[in-house]
């Protein structure tokens, strides 16, 4: 992605408790904006930013502005925790808004509860924030089970049988596990492998042959950032020639260049549409944005940033003239087909999982995301 600058006007990059906020309506976010997932952070923050920096720039929301105050938890779960308990009490952050990292985010669910604060956005599909609901938290994107599922009946369709699986060993890698499973069960077939490894110390060394001696027609690769960049990069040098298959959380531009020469063929499943699809008024709608930032191109990560923030200023909206975290979650769980711009989203007292967009996408010549 080109012309990636720090985000300014709504958002306060803020390092502990220095920064607080002076915004009428402050909104938290702990993310990894360093670490194995901060390429893709940085183009979903970019996204949100053009929306809020809009809403900002037309008088805010009721006439309050919006400060996005950011805390890096660097990927790591014990510092999310930690950052979302600062940007509740210290910051008074009326709401949390699109954390990343299925760990990171299940981590946080009891302070939320505590503290009566909604979460809206989380940059996870982990079935265990849908079912069942999580009081706080307001999902906005499709659950990984369902990406990889279709992902399996994609490749059932080509006559591709001999799948293998490698996930990460934390909660989101066993979530999507479970999905994989599923689809593997709904065309009457198994995987051909199922390899794990370690988050905080990926090695692949021995992984990437072993699944290679198998012959899989495709490997369905579940992890974060660089960490899929290793192992695809492992699994090509080991020889493995078949498909390889990676989730919609690596769907950036920042992981296709990361990728590099190995980045063609890859298929990436995608939660949401094409960020070239102008048929979409949301996406015409961030075009038009990123354009006036001097943004060539939107990526895939930049749309869900962009329609987290949508949902959010919504929710924001509803809960005026003086939003605040009681309002917020009762204006949230009563809004009922929402149009994003081409996609309707609907929230209820029981029902807190957004959108059900999927799709799939394959990585071309020139790094971008094809449909």
């Amino acid at each position: 992605m080109k012309n990636w600058k720090p985000l300014l006007a709504a958002c306060a990059l803020a390092p502990g408790l220095a920064g607080h906020s002076t915004a009428q309506i402050v909104v938290g976010q702990t993310v990894g904006v360093t670490g194995s997932a901060a390429i893709t952070v940085k183009e979903s923050m970019q996204g949100a930013s053009l929306y809020l920096d809009s809403v900002n720039a037309q008088g805010g929301v009721g006439g309050q502005k919006i400060e996005l105050v950011v805390l890096d938890d660097k990927f790591d779960p014990k510092l999310t925790l930690e950052n979302a308990r600062t940007l509740i009490e210290k910051h008074g952050a009326v709401a949390l808004f699109m954390t990343r990292g299925t760990p990171h985010t299940q981590g946080i669910v009891p302070l939320l509860d505590e503290a009566g604060v909604v979460l809206v956005g989380p940059s996870t599909g982990a079935m265990a924030l849908h079912k069942p609901v999580s009081r706080h938290v307001f999902n906005v994107r499709a659950p990984y089970q369902q990406e990889v599922e279709r992902a399996i009946a994609h490749l059932n369709t080509l006559g591709v049988q001999r799948i293998g699986v490698i996930h990460v060993d934390d909660s989101f890698g066993a979530d999507a596990l479970a999905g994989a499973l599923n689809g593997f069960k709904a065309h009457g077939s198994q995987a051909l492998f199922i390899e794990k490894f370690d988050r905080s110390k990926p090695d692949f060394s021995a992984i990437a042959p072993r699944a290679t001696k198998q012959l899989p027609q495709a490997v369905i690769f579940i992890g974060t950032g660089a960490a899929v960049v290793d192992g695809i990069k492992a699994l090509r040098t080991a020889g493995m020639a078949g498909q390889i298959v990676t989730l919609s959380n690596n769907a950036s531009g920042g992981f296709t260049k990361a990728l590099g020469d190995q980045a063609r063929g890859v298929v990436v499943t995608q939660v949401f549409p094409s960020e070239r699809s102008i048929n979409y008024p949301l996406i015409k709608e961030a075009m038009g944005l990123a354009k006036a930032r001097g943004i060539e191109d939107l990526t895939p990560a930049m749309v869900e940033g962009f329609v987290n923030a949508k949902v959010l200023v919504e929710g924001l909206r509803r809960a005026s003239p003086k939003p605040d975290r009681a309002r917020l979650l009762t204006a949230l769980e009563g809004m009922r087909k929402f149009d994003l711009g081409g996609l309707e989203l609907s929230y209820s007292a029981t029902d807190h999982s957004g959108l059900t967009f999927t799709d799939l996408s394959i990585i071309g010549s020139d790094g971008r995301f094809k449909r």
